[in-house]
Formats: C-alpha cells, sequence, structure tokens
C-alpha cells in the first residue's frame, strides 16, 4: 500500500473515530442534562465545530503533500521547456542560415526533413507539459478555427508521403481545449493513415456540426468495435503503436461533451463522427 492510500486509511478511520466520541458525547450530555431544545443546539454547536476543525486538519494533512507535487511538477515542466527551447531554437537558426547558402536539391530536401524533425520534437514537447498541467489543473479552453487547425495537422501529416487528404470544411469556429483536439485529430488522422494502403485517400468533411474522418482502410467487425475504445487493444497488432489512441480520444471527447460515433465495416474502410454542436461558437 502506497504512502497516500495510507494517509487517506488513517484519515477516515480518525476522523471515524472522531465522529463516534462526538456521538458519545452528545448522547451523554442529553442524557445527564435531559432532552431540551437549548440542550439540543448546544452539543449540536459544539460537534459542528470540532468536527469542523478535525477535517479541516485532516484535509490539510491530505493536500499538502499534493500541492507541493503539482507546484514541483509545475516548476519542472517550465524547467524543461527553457531547457529544450535552447537547442531547438539553435537547429532552427542553423537550418535557416544553411538553406540560405545551399543550392543543392538533395541537401536542401535534407535540411528541410531535420526542419520538420526539430518542430515535431518541439510539439511533442509542448504535448508533454501540456498532459503534466492537466493532471495539476484543468486546461483552459480557447477559441479557435477548426479549418486552420486541420489544414495544420494535415500539413503535418502530408510530410509522411502517404495518404492524399481531400478537406472539405468550412470556415467555422470551436471553444475547446486546442491542444486536446489536436491530439485527437493526430490520433484519428493516424489510425486513417496507419490503417489504409498508401495510395488510399483520407475524407474529411464537415456537415450540420459533425465532422467525419472516413478511410479505405482494413476496417473492424462487429466484435472490434465493441473493444475499439479500451486501451491497448489494437486491431491489427502487427502495425506500430501501443492500443492507446482511441482511448485518448473517447476520454477527451467525453471530456469536452463531444458525442463520437464510430461506422465500420471489414475490408471496406472506417468513418468516425464527432459531434461538435456542443463546442461550436460559429459553424456555417
Amino acid at each position: 500500500m502506497d504512502s497516500v492510500k495510507k494517509r487517506t486509511l488513517f484519515a477516515t478511520l480518525g476522523y471515524f473515530s472522531s465522529v463516534a466520541i462526538l456521538l458519545s458525547f452528545v448522547y451523554w450530555f442529553l442524557k445527564n442534562e435531559g432532552f431540551s431544545e437549548s440542550n439540543y443546539l448546544i452539543a449540536s454547536l459544539l460537534v459542528l465545530f470540532l468536527a469542523t476543525g478535525w477535517g479541516y486538519i485532516i484535509a490539510a494533512h491530505l493536500l499538502a503533500p499534493k500541492v507541493e507535487q503539482d507546484a514541483n511538477l509545475s516548476q519542472l515542466s517550465a524547467e524543461i521547456m527553457h531547457e529544450l527551447n535552447i537547442p531547438l531554437s539553435t537547429i532552427k537558426a542553423n537550418v535557416t542560415l544553411l538553406e540560405k547558402r545551399m543550392d543543392d536539391e538533395k541537401g536542401l530536401k535534407r535540411l528541410k526533413r531535420i526542419d520538420d524533425a526539430s518542430k515535431r520534437l518541439e510539439r511533442l514537447y509542448a504535448e508533454l507539459v501540456y498532459s503534466i498541467k492537466k493532471e495539476i489543473h484543468p486546461v483552459q479552453k480557447e477559441s479557435f478555427s477548426l479549418l486552420a487547425l486541420l489544414e495544420e495537422r494535415i500539413e503535418v501529416f502530408k510530410s509522411f508521403e502517404r495518404n492524399r487528404f481531400h478537406l472539405k470544411v468550412d470556415e467555422s469556429t470551436l471553444y475547446a481545449d486546442k491542444i486536446g483536439f489536436e491530439k485527437t485529430i493526430d490520433n484519428l488522422l493516424m489510425n486513417a493513415m496507419k490503417y489504409s494502403s498508401k495510395d488510399a485517400p483520407v475524407i474529411i468533411t464537415l456537415n450540420n456540426a459533425v465532422l467525419s474522418i472516413k478511410d479505405e482502410g482494413i476496417g473492424m467487425d462487429e466484435t472490434e468495435l465493441l473493444k475499439v475504445y479500451e486501451r491497448y487493444y489494437q486491431v491489427d497488432k502487427h502495425k506500430e503503436g501501443k492500443g492507446i489512441g482511441l482511448a485518448l480520444v473517447k476520454t477527451y471527447c467525453d471530456d469536452e461533451k463531444i458525442d463520437i460515433k464510430i461506422e465500420s465495416e471489414k475490408n471496406a474502410g472506417t468513418s468516425i463522427y464527432l459531434n461538435l454542436s456542443n463546442v461550436a461558437q460559429l459553424l456555417n
């Protein structure tokens, strides 16, 4: 049993014991002094006073380590980002400098890969900090363009030189946890690519506040669909991944009250629908 569970158990037993003692006191007081409205009020006020004080002591005992841990995590995440920004900035600056001086097409392509990789690394650490902060306190929601976000994420996945993307989404504004939404889209697009052939398109559309992502991949049968949100479950275990993508997507959608629906057929592809009505500020 870890220390947190031990403290919680001891605090619970202590509080239970104190309440039992206070109730015994009330019984003794009323039995000896006689039951009356004034005596009942005196006993009740004393019990409430002592229970409040004891509850405060227990809460402080339990919460103090958590507050200290949260503060340490916040400081650690800030220090990580600060330290990482230095080498990442150096890489970007040197890539820009070399691009200006290089005429070789192959060399420029290599530099482009280095720049893309540094941007990906920067984003991964930003997501790490986001995940840490989310554990400490609720993430602030913000307004953002759905179309711009989708275009940005698609541009990133185009660098894999795999599937074609067909985007049919009008300009619209959402109000939600933006980084969490980006991670959701990334997971869905990655799955669409991973379980499709390289020449199969991924189609993204928006109709009546419902965002759909469709692929022509291996699809799933009814049994697989029932397990699809289970953590560590993978439809194809030969594919790269840990099987937590859709579990994270489902958690985010539940938090943001986004209704998610999956339709799939074996060897005929998968369609995922996100109802964005609860996070939409303006949908055309």
